[in-house]
């Protein structure tokens, strides 16, 4: 098993898949990556040699990915809750960021359902 920016990444897959499985890296910069290794987009992991995958390290290592990205994203979302904006509010509240509905939808955001129980009527 191949490890790549602290990330083992599964040998049975075809390169280009693999990549993917570290955070940050999708279909397109794979692709990039492997062109400037000079590595075979089709070839999979277990195939490839270690001078390979040291040219692989060295075209991951110019990209933020793993830690350092999430640590980033992390800091934007704080800088949004900081300043007070509509998206900060609603990362805050645990809401959906996007102008989407909440009244029926937006489970994922808003977590299980909190049953509220009804008034009960006066008796006469």
């Amino acid at each position: 098993m191949a490890r790549i920016a602290g990330v083992d990444i599964p040998k049975q897959k075809r390169g280009i898949i693999a990549l993917t499985y570290i955070f940050g890296i999708g279909r397109s910069r794979a692709k990039d990556i492997l062109a400037k290794a000079q590595v075979s987009e089709d070839k999979k992991v277990q195939d490839w040699n270690d001078d390979e995958i040291g040219a692989i390290r060295e075209a991951v290592s110019y990209f933020k990915i793993e830690g350092e990205l999430r640590s980033e994203v992390q800091l934007n979302i704080k800088r949004l809750m900081d300043i007070g904006c509509q998206r900060g509010i609603r990362h805050r509240a645990g809401l959906p960021l996007r102008g989407q509905r909440t009244k029926n939808n937006s489970r994922t955001r808003k977590g299980k359902r909190k049953t509220v129980a009804n008034k009960k009527k006066a008796t006469k």
